[in-house]
């Protein structure tokens, strides 16, 4: 499949896949904040049970990023992530208008569908325009443009909430979601050309399946990705309970939050100049390895203090764990789609969704042994750190097809 050129420059390109992929975040992280009045609200009674409110999301993006996937491969990669948007919005009122945990839950779950859309389906229109290591290097860029969401999004809830009321959250999303819709409708062409769209069935979805799964480099990445994002999901679920409750931040638990995102879009910008000289998989190893060393220290360090050392100790480790994170993203979502360009959108979708799927799981057992300090969540880095060290060891070894594409400059 020959490259595709866009009439929007490099610049607007990158912002405007950043600001998409970002939807999840801002969904995620502008209602953190707002965990405990959403709570009071519907009378949950288990403040662990607030985490349903981040992990729900996750679930309705796994089973979405499985559709829009080869739906963008049959219809078109704008079609598709217009059908993302309409299940967003639906979901926005939803949650707007809960009066229990069941209907937010279903609001969230659909707003998860809908988010996986422009998630999902702008790695295979990027994929459509870059390959290789300047693939790498345009994700790394978007990640950078992704991770101003997430540093800003708790301080947008937390403004909302001093100004308005937890409703008022969903409303802002409703505007983004708008304005990200017109944005995209107007400036953005179709990469897939009707000549090589393929009907959509079963049969495609699961010849593309069958092909990812059964790619050792592909999908030894993919599984990769899911261990180290079911530990981050660890952290998202019960971040604003360690930070308000724990460490009893109060209002300042948005900067805190905010501290962390910076150093992971600060590695993913510096992701992009370094993997161009380095390579994905050498700072992929390294970086894997470092957050198991660091975590590993900071735990015996933390256990000292019965599970909450000083809080700058935290955030000192926090910052280095999330910079190796940051390193990890775009380089393993790289690795992981470089095989599958001819089938980019069926890729990508396994790719997306087999990662969350095996995130899931490991972000919620982290997030519910949560009882008043940091040990769950400095554990679960450590030991799923290790065990993504073990599937990268085994996924290193792939055919020398794989290793060159790495390894040599283009």
């Amino acid at each position: 499949m020959a490259l595709r050129t866009n009439s929007t420059s490099f610049v607007e390109f990158v912002f405007m896949m950043g600001l998409m992929t970002a939807m999840t975040a801002l969904a995620i992280d502008a209602t953190l904040p707002a965990l405990g009045d959403i709570g009071q609200a519907l009378n949950i009674i288990d403040q662990n049970d607030n985490q349903f409110i981040i992990s729900i999301l996750f679930a309705g993006m796994a089973i979405g990023q499985i559709i829009y996937g080869p739906l963008s491969d049959s219809i078109g990669r704008k079609n598709t992530i217009y059908i993302g948007f309409v299940f967003y919005i639906i979901g926005c009122f939803f949650s707007l208008y809960s009066t229990d945990l069941t209907t937010m839950l279903v609001g969230r779950f659909l707003q998860g569908l809908g988010a996986a859309g422009p998630r999902i389906v702008s790695m295979a229109l990027i994929r459509d325009r870059y390959e290789g290591r300047e693939m790498a290097r345009v994700m790394s860029f978007i990640m950078s443009v992704f991770i101003f969401v997430p540093v800003i999004a708790p301080a947008i809830g937390e403004a909302i909430l001093y100004i308005w009321n937890w409703e008022a959250i969903f409303v802002s999303f409703l505007i983004f979601a708008l304005f990200m819709f017109l944005w995209f409708s107007i400036r953005q062409e179709e990469t897939l050309s009707r000549s090589e769209r393929v009907p959509f069935s079963l049969r495609h979805i699961y010849k593309g399946i069958k092909e990812t799964c059964l790619n050792r480099t592909a999908f030894g990445y993919t599984v990769i990705s899911g261990i180290i994002f079911g530990a981050f999901l660890g952290y998202l679920s019960s971040a604003q309970q360690i930070f308000q409750d724990a460490y009893n931040t109060g209002n300042l638990f948005a900067l805190y939050f905010g501290l962390f995102a910076v150093s992971i879009g600060l590695a993913s910008f510096f992701n992009a100049w370094l993997v161009m000289r380095y390579g994905m998989r050498k700072i992929s190893a390294y970086s894997i390895l470092s957050i198991f060393i660091i975590s590993l220290f900071f735990f015996i360090f933390a256990v000292l203090f019965d599970g909450l050392p000083p809080l700058y100790s935290f955030i000192l480790y926090g910052l280095l764990t999330f910079f190796c994170i940051g390193l990890l993203f775009g380089n393993l979502s790289a690795m992981a789609m470089e095989p599958l360009g001819h089938i980019a959108g069926i890729g990508a979708a396994v790719v997306g969704s087999l990662s969350t799927f095996i995130a899931m799981p490991i972000g919620i057992l982290i997030g519910r042994l949560y009882d008043g300090n940091i040990l769950p969540l400095v554990a679960g880095f450590a030991l799923f750190s290790l065990l993504a060290g073990v599937v990268f060891r085994y996924t290193s070894t792939a055919n020398m097809h794989s290793i060159q594409i790495d390894e040599v400059a283009p």
